[in-house]
């Protein structure tokens, strides 16, 4: 199956915009339409491995941490984690790559940082 994304509430919606123009077919959710206000980092994981989606966040200090504890005590979809100094471009055709080359079962419990 062909991964799926949600973007963390603290993510650049023009990444997923530029994503979207360049591959429509990408399924890519935004927060607004899943992620209520102020919900806990581990409780986002959850909901991400529910929907079957892998977050991208650029959370690199807290969400690595809740990731590992995640994948101890249970299973989750996946986790890319987007450091800001990471040039929008360079996000946009990383993530490209990613949907392009992967399946949504090769991203079970597995954290990446971008850029690749």
């Amino acid at each position: 199956m062909k991964a799926r994304f949600l973007a963390d509430a603290n993510f650049n919606q023009k990444i997923v915009a530029g994503l979207l123009l360049r591959e429509g077919a990408i399924d890519f959710a935004l927060p607004q339409a899943m992620i209520p206000e102020r919900m806990k980092d581990p409780d986002v994981l959850d909901l991400a491995h529910l929907s079957g989606r892998i977050l991208v966040s650029h959370d690199v200090t807290t969400m690595p941490h809740w990731f590992d504890q995640c994948v101890d005590e249970r299973s989750c979809a996946g986790l890319i984690l987007v450091p800001e100094r990471v040039s929008i471009r360079d996000v946009i055709e990383d993530l490209l790559l990613i949907w392009h080359l992967t399946e949504a079962e090769e991203w079970v419990n597995r954290m990446e940082w971008l850029s690749l």
